[in-house]
């Protein structure tokens, strides 16, 4: 039996504009399991990143449901839309996240020891100023920052060690679940494989769930266990990593995947599906399938009425006619 850490029931996230509301998230519905990582794959624009933010409450939902369940059941379990200011406050520790950029994530005023005691100091976890120092050293050490850096600024580091902050930030208040917003996309590719292999260390240690959200699909196969793929706010397909890779089923999941550079000489031969068609407006979208326009296997059913999500294999969903 599966342990469910997060469900999220029915997640929209609407943004007034001039000409309307504009769905960054509609009608999102997964389940976490503890211990694992969901990848969250997509365009630039399909909200990806909004989905993180409203699970976080960053973003405040406009519908649905986001049950968190602690280790400790009972104790701090709650819906997260309907939760109080008080209770959202005691669950914030155990909910954190890992922001894109490395440098505009971080207080260029403040020391690398500041800017990780800050959590800490913001929630009152520790008595006194000696435990506040010892659990930064700690967590300095944990994600490979040299002490000699606790009174370095951010402008003084690399990519890296700005992004090991980041995640020093995160982890000092001891968290269960993290949102990681493209953690590595600014980053070298030999610092990629760094800041992975620490995200991935650290889950096993602490047994961590993390929603990890990217647009590199070599990225996302590597870390995650079940990848969702999402277009212009709506979940079109979700799997287990080697299904999506082995046996994708909705045309964009497919689309995606003939956009990874094979670094072969023979690779120039192979097929790839290219994308036709203007992106539709999120913007007041009408009913039926956000890619059709774009398809080219859509019907005029695609077009009209609204598309189920159904379960075609054991774990497999899509949300597709074909």
């Amino acid at each position: 039996m599966k342990d469910i850490m997060m469900d999220i029931r029915h997640l929209k996230k609407y943004f007034n504009t001039p000409a309307g509301k504009l769905h960054a998230v509609d009608d999102v519905s997964v389940s976490l399991e503890r211990g694992k990582t969901l990848g969250v794959v997509g365009e630039s624009g399909c909200g990806k990143s909004t989905l993180g933010r409203t699970i976080l409450c960053l973003n405040e939902p406009t519908e649905g449901e986001i049950l968190f369940y602690g280790r400790e059941k009972g104790s701090y379990g709650a819906n997260l839309v309907t939760a109080t200011k008080k209770e959202r406050k005691l669950l914030r520790p155990k909910l954190q996240m890992i922001f894109q950029d490395p440098y505009s994530s971080l207080n260029g005023r403040m020391t690398v020891s500041q800017l990780i005691a800050e959590p800490l100091l913001v929630n009152r976890i520790c008595k006194n100023r000696a435990e506040v120092d010892e659990k930064v050293v700690e967590v300095m050490e944990t994600v490979g920052l040299a002490r000699r850096l606790a009174m370095a600024y951010p402008h003084e580091l690399d990519g890296g060690r700005r992004q090991r902050i980041g995640i020093a930030r995160a982890l000092v208040l001891k968290p269960e679940f993290i949102v990681c917003d493209e953690p590595v996309s600014a980053l070298d590719v030999s610092i990629q494989a760094q800041i992975l292999n620490l995200l991935m260390d650290l889950q096993e240690e602490r047994g961590l769930t993390y929603l990890f959200i990217t647009h590199d699909l070599s990225v996302v196969r590597h870390i995650s266990d079940t990848i969702m793929v999402m277009y212009l706010g709506k979940c079109v397909e979700m799997a287990p990593a080697d299904e999506i890779f082995s046996n994708p089923l909705h045309p964009y999941t497919k689309a995606l995947l003939a956009a990874i550079p094979i670094p072969s000489v023979d690779s120039c031969h192979k097929r790839r599906e290219l994308l036709q068609g203007e992106v539709t407006s999120p913007i007041n979208p009408k009913p039926g399938c956000r890619f059709a326009a774009r398809c080219p296997h859509a019907r005029e059913s695609c077009r009209s009425a609204k598309v189920p999500f159904t379960e075609r294999t054991s774990g497999h969903y899509v949300a597709c006619c074909q």
